[in-house]
């Protein structure tokens, strides 16, 4: 296989995540290595690195999905939209979809599943959370509209999506309805930015 034709583009990285996504579902995170996922997926271990920097990225793919989120919300607002606002839209329209970032995809259990079982992938998920928080706060330090504190809203806010989506995927693995979790999620995102609301002020 020429090395261009290998190197691929979008579509052979989701081909790559897709397969190694299988595999990790099917034995278990720390039970598949790189190589397995690139002879399945038909191309060098070299190959998947250049896609995927390091293994725990095979699985935790969202990381792209959950930045382009972030700053599309903050950028795509409209002229006087307050950003809490538009970061809760965007919040409630991944609800809406059952995306994944919201824990409440079809194949949730399975991946909340694997995670819980990984060491490896629980402390990567922390650092994309912390890359997440700075890639927030620096679009909002940047923002004309916003004159608050970057840094502090940023990781309230961060953290506190965490913190609800750790209890949504809690019940999802407790198998509680559908409907039911997506209610108490959504729920949750109000209290989370009423929260935000009241006790992110300005800066002096």
């Amino acid at each position: 296989m020429p090395r261009t034709a290998e190197r691929g583009g979008p579509r052979t990285r989701e081909r790559i995540a897709r397969i190694a996504s299988r595999l990790f579902l099917e034995r278990g995170f720390d039970a598949v290595t790189v190589a397995e996922v690139a002879r399945e997926a038909g191309v060098s271990s070299v190959t998947v690195f250049n896609h995927f920097p390091r293994k725990e990225d095979l699985f935790l793919d969202r990381a792209v999905d959950a930045s382009d989120v972030l700053l599309g919300a903050v950028r795509d607002r409209d002229p006087g939209t307050d950003v809490l606002a538009a970061l809760h839209a965007a919040a409630d329209d991944l609800v809406a979809r059952r995306h994944a970032l919201s824990g409440l995809a079809p194949l949730a259990a399975p991946f909340f599943r694997t995670v819980a079982a990984s060491p490896a992938l629980i402390s990567r998920a922390r650092e994309l959370g912390f890359d997440l928080e700075r890639t927030l706060a620096k679009e909002l330090e940047r923002d004309p509209g916003f004159d608050g504190d970057a840094t502090l809203l940023a990781a309230l806010f961060i953290a506190g999506y965490r913190t609800v989506l750790v209890e949504t995927a809690r019940r999802v693995l407790a198998g509680d309805p559908e409907e039911e979790l997506a209610t108490d999620h959504g729920r949750r995102l109000a209290r989370l930015f009423a929260a935000l609301t009241a006790g992110v002020t300005t800066r002096e």
